[in-house]
């Protein structure tokens, strides 16, 4: 199979009839044979009930429903393990990403041998102060923290090759980072594409400003994750040696003070009187806790279970 269009959506039931056909007419003009996953992601408006209908009459079109609402990340997760094309795309169901776009990504992931093709909505109908603005500032912080120059990290519009989708594991809502997942499990041959941006024709957006504290977060999380998952006690115990050893030496400077006016036959003040005393103090408990939280990390890494447990309520032509 050519391509994989992986759609995860939630409350889109007027925009899947137009969706579907757009893009099976560009599939068709192009000879691609291709799949469509549509996952629903417990929605409420009767998205289900209408791709149970599209997938009576187009063998093409697949369906996953969830049994409740576990967000974007957990669609992507569940279509990527279902995906079986070669390349796979991954797009919104609102219709503001353009299906004519498919056949270049197509073309830029098996004739440019890229591993990842990142859409770039270069001109957004996005309203400005509450989502542009804050857009640019967290692509801008992800560039300058991950290395990757690609503008627009968040575009559901986005190409991959197979194995891409096979080897990284998207949860929580780790779906804003998965160029930063793919760059830390080997793939780094990640392009950009500038594409058609189209204005919302149905219903609102499902992301609220919760987003703006969200994203930040994200991207700690995902560095943190790509570079310290397999070995967290190389991040904890190293904080945690510096820290106890900056305190012990403060704990030593005090001591020898005392000894110092001891053996002077001078009046000596009270160890507790110093501020270097209580500093060294908490320096070596949060040194000790530090270690001890990467030791933890290092038994929770080898012996965690799959975080990626999802309640599937119903399949069609699957």
């Amino acid at each position: 199979m050519d391509i994989s269009v992986v759609v995860p959506l939630y409350n889109e039931v007027e925009s899947l009839p137009e969706l579907t056909s757009w893009i099976g007419r560009v599939m068709a003009a192009n000879n691609f044979s291709y799949e469509v996953i549509l996952i629903d992601d417990g929605s409420t408006d009767g998205s289900w009930e209408l791709i149970e209908q599209l997938c009576k009459n187009d063998t093409t079109l697949k369906g996953i429903k969830f049994r409740r609402n576990y967000g974007k990340s957990a669609g992507l997760y569940c279509g990527f393990a279902q995906a079986e094309g070669n390349v796979v795309i991954t797009m919104d169901a609102d219709l503001q990403d353009s299906p004519e776009e498919i056949p270049q990504l197509y073309r830029m992931i098996t004739e440019e041998k890229f591993d990842l093709v990142s859409g770039w909505k270069k001109k957004r109908y996005d309203p400005v102060f509450s989502k542009n603005i804050p857009s640019k500032f967290y692509n801008w912080t992800a560039r300058r923290m991950t290395g990757i120059k690609i503008h627009d990290f968040n575009c559901g519009l986005k190409a991959y090759r197979k194995q891409v989708v096979k080897s990284i594991e998207v949860y929580g809502d780790m779906h804003r980072y998965i160029p930063v997942l793919a760059k830390w499990a080997g793939f780094k041959r990640i392009g950009e594409k500038i594409v058609q941006h189209q204005e919302r024709k149905f219903g609102t957006t499902k992301f609220g400003m919760e987003r703006f504290i969200r994203g930040p977060l994200d991207l700690l999380s995902v560095i943190f994750i790509s570079r310290f998952s397999k070995r967290p006690m190389h991040f904890f115990g190293v904080l945690g040696v510096i820290t106890f050893m900056l305190g012990f030496a403060a704990a030593i400077w005090v001591g020898a003070q005392k000894i110092i006016h001891t053996l002077n036959n001078e009046l000596a003040p009270r160890i507790t009187q110093s501020a270097y005393f209580y500093l060294s103090l908490t320096a070596m408990i949060i040194g000790t806790q530090l270690f001890l939280a990467g030791f933890l990390a290092e038994l929770i890494s080898r012996n965690s279970s799959e975080r990626n447990s999802y309640l599937i309520d119903k399949k069609t032509n699957i």
